[in-house]
């Protein structure tokens, strides 16, 4: 039996991965006129007049909406609320089981940005914390920015600020390990959407001069034609010697590739145009851009990818749970680029002696949590 066969089993064993349970057992008339009808009244009475208090007395205090349209599912593209469910599902019980976080799964039936908007703005205040997920760009940035003026809870779209981060801690590891800093550097990113852009914000942020973004047409320049404005804006930002050409003619002489595209896009042809000491993250989900080991064999020195079957998982799950119990043990309000660069820190030092095997810790390590956590205040 294969993992797709085994994964099917058992969803349709467990028929859904999360459950809520309750915190106080009901045993007699005296338990349910507390919890419930007639002193419930007393305590929506009070918080009526006492909005302040909410996360004191509610489970407010614990609870992140998990937000998807289905419109861009992993690699699999835009297959609606439905395909979007199971992951949904799962990504709730990641929350639950690494940073006892009680996170809500909600797909919607809607595709339009000011639809979602609006349906989230009207289910916010049971929550106190929003995660958007699977959103297609550009209209992700969109819900996401209009959400964050909206409302007074933090809200991220994990696809882009997730996938930054633990992106950014694995490769402060890594140019650990090759002796190079990031200002020296010529970084290449495949992938444009959601991931793509906050990759290249939060390096951008950090320090790296020298990224080139490419798309499938090739690399970004100003005045490309078929330039949409969103990326006639990131030209304006990377690029510095205005190159132009192919994936191919990009990846020649580069020191880092950061793929958050599709599969199978990179060859070892590619991989062995690059630096030596190259650095490959290939985190396309679940068939990454160039398997690790033939980025290996091409001559990547070090290789990084999503899954879990190989060395160096850069994989979002590492930062989502910590981000959220740091922002609500903290009652943060908006979590910022400067607290996941210094969540992104925190997370690379958990790796005392980082070596191409090792350049971001493992999700089971207790320590992740906290480490990421400790950075959102």
């Amino acid at each position: 039996m294969n993992i797709d066969q085994e994964a099917l089993k058992l969803h349709k064993k467990l028929k859904g991965k999360i459950a809520i349970v309750p915190r106080i057992k009901i045993k007699n008339s005296h338990d349910l006129s507390l919890v419930y009808t007639p002193g419930v009244a007393a305590v929506s009475q009070y918080l009526s007049k006492n909005k302040a208090q909410l996360t004191d007395y509610t489970i407010k205090n614990n609870t992140v909406a998990v937000i998807s349209d289905g419109s861009a599912v992993l690699c699999l593209g835009n297959i609606g609320p439905d395909g979007a469910l199971p992951v949904m599902e799962g990504k709730c019980l990641l929350f639950k089981n690494f940073a006892d976080i009680d996170a809500f799964p909600i797909v919607l039936s809607t595709q339009d940005p000011d639809e979602i908007i609006k349906t989230v703005v009207a289910i916010a205040p049971g929550f106190g914390g929003i995660n958007l997920e699977d959103i297609s760009a550009p209209k992700c940035f969109y819900i996401e920015e209009a959400l964050k003026k909206q409302l007074d809870i933090p809200v991220i779209h994990d696809d882009q600020w997730g996938t930054a981060t633990v992106t950014l801690a694995a490769l402060i590891n890594s140019l650990k390990v090759i002796g190079k800093k990031i200002d020296q550097v010529k970084i290449v990113i495949l992938g444009v959407g959601a991931a793509g852009s906050a990759i290249l914000k939060i390096l951008d942020a950090f320090g790296a001069k020298n990224i080139l973004l490419c798309d499938r047409q090739g690399i970004i320049y100003k005045g490309r034609k078929n330039n949409t404005p969103y990326k006639e804006k990131l030209a304006s930002i990377t690029n510095p010697t205005q190159e132009k050409g192919d994936l191919s003619l990009a990846m020649k002489n580069a020191d880092v590739f950061i793929g958050v595209s599709g599969p199978c896009l990179v060859t070892g042809a590619m991989v062995s145009l690059m630096n030596k000491l190259a650095i490959v993250f290939a985190l396309a989900n679940p068939q990454p851009e160039i398997m690790p080991d033939e980025a290996k064999k091409a001559g990547a020195y070090i290789s990084a990818s999503g899954r879990s079957d190989f060395p160096n998982q850069v994989n979002n799950a590492l930062v989502f749970p910590g981000v959220f119990r740091g922002a609500l043990n903290n009652k943060v309000k908006e979590i910022s680029l400067k607290m996941l660069i210094n969540a992104a820190q925190n997370l690379a030092a958990l790796v005392k002696n980082p070596n191409p095997e090792k350049i971001i810790p493992s999700i089971f390590d207790k320590g992740v949590v906290p480490a990421v956590a400790q950075a959102i205040k």
